[in-house]
């Protein structure tokens, strides 16, 4: 193998370009040519290709979001815009790719990998919802920022005895939330994984209220069935039981933005190093995560089929702990 791609697709997760810059360098030590894929999969189509080498990602360790940008692709979901992919890989003379994203970005490089073109994955995903690793790429940053925002409301809702409504991201899984949950203090948590009564929460903001507490937070992941401004549009008839005033506050976007922490530079270093080694051995078909400590490969297939689960030891930690 001489000549290697990287994309990055889906949503953009701090430390992106730390295992970009880890592809290319990796690569080019060993003689390979290198070239990034501008646009994610709409841009393999298209066949935008650009040589990197190793001054070409200088500065960028620490640099938020992606270099190479990223974009959703309805052609890509087909067969024909797959084969259209890989037409683009071989006409360039691309002889394996390296695809830095989340479940999403590796349900698509496992098509890739079925249709017989030499690929490996890299686990970013500020969701953490890959099954073959502990934590993604992306994760430790995210939940740093949404713990940065618990602690300020704390003052501020302290200073008018109110409670907060704080909602995170993680789509369908609630890791983000919980961990934000347990590291702030929180009350209660609302996840995607357990149905959650609002009348429970009601409960809680009354007991809090009634302990003589000068504030109280409820972290809610967005994906769950009840999120902030549906818990918020339930309780606009229980204002008074409540005794907190209530007030709602989504984070959204801000934790996917910002130069990404020391363990996710780390981290998205050593997984993207190691998807070069993968394709150096001629391993195809997995993807590069950290489990226990340990860099490991997981076959895509068993990624695609395999949700991951919420360590049920943390949830009851969360409540051990409200």
């Amino acid at each position: 193998m001489k000549r290697i791609a990287v994309l990055t697709s889906g949503g953009d997760a701090p430390g992106m370009n730390a295992a970009i810059r880890a592809v290319v360098r990796t690569g080019v030590a060993k003689g390979w040519e290198v070239f990034g894929v501008k646009g994610g999969y709409e841009g393999l189509i298209n066949g935008i290709f650009i040589p990197m080498g190793t001054r070409d990602v200088g500065g960028i360790l620490q640099r938020g979001g992606t270099i190479l940008g990223s974009a959703r692709s309805e052609d890509f979901k087909t067969e024909k815009g797959q084969l259209h992919a890989i037409r683009s890989l071989n006409e360039q003379g691309i002889e394996g790719l390296v695809v830095i994203g989340g479940n999403g970005s590796q349900t698509g490089n496992f098509a890739l990998h079925k249709l017989g073109f030499p690929v490996v994955g890299v686990a970013s995903t500020i969701d953490n919802d890959l099954y073959g690793c502990d934590v993604t790429i992306g994760v430790d940053t995210a939940l740093n920022i949404a713990l940065e925002a618990i602690d300020r409301l704390k003052t501020t809702a302290s200073s008018h005895q109110r409670a907060f409504l704080i909602e995170v991201m993680g789509r369908k899984c609630g890791y983000l939330a919980l961990m934000a949950a347990i590291a702030g203090g929180a009350e209660s948590v609302v996840l995607p994984e357990i149905d959650v009564d609002p009348e429970h929460i009601a409960e809680v903001l009354t007991s809090a209220y009634e302990k003589g507490k000068q504030h109280a937070i409820i972290v809610v992941a967005e994906g769950a069935k009840y999120n902030a401004n549906a818990l918020d549009a339930y309780f606009i008839e229980h204002r008074e039981r409540l005794g907190f005033d209530l007030r709602v506050t989504i984070l959204g976007h801000t934790q996917r933005g910002g130069n990404p922490s020391a363990v996710d530079r780390i981290l998205a270093s050593k997984l993207g190093a190691a998807a070069v080694e993968q394709l150096s051995k001629g391993e195809y078909g997995v993807l590069m995560g950290e489990i226990k400590g340990e860099i490991t490969a997981t076959p895509l297939e068993q990624v695609i089929k395999h949700p991951k689960e919420l360590d049920r030891k943390l949830i009851d930690l969360a409540k051990v702990l409200d």
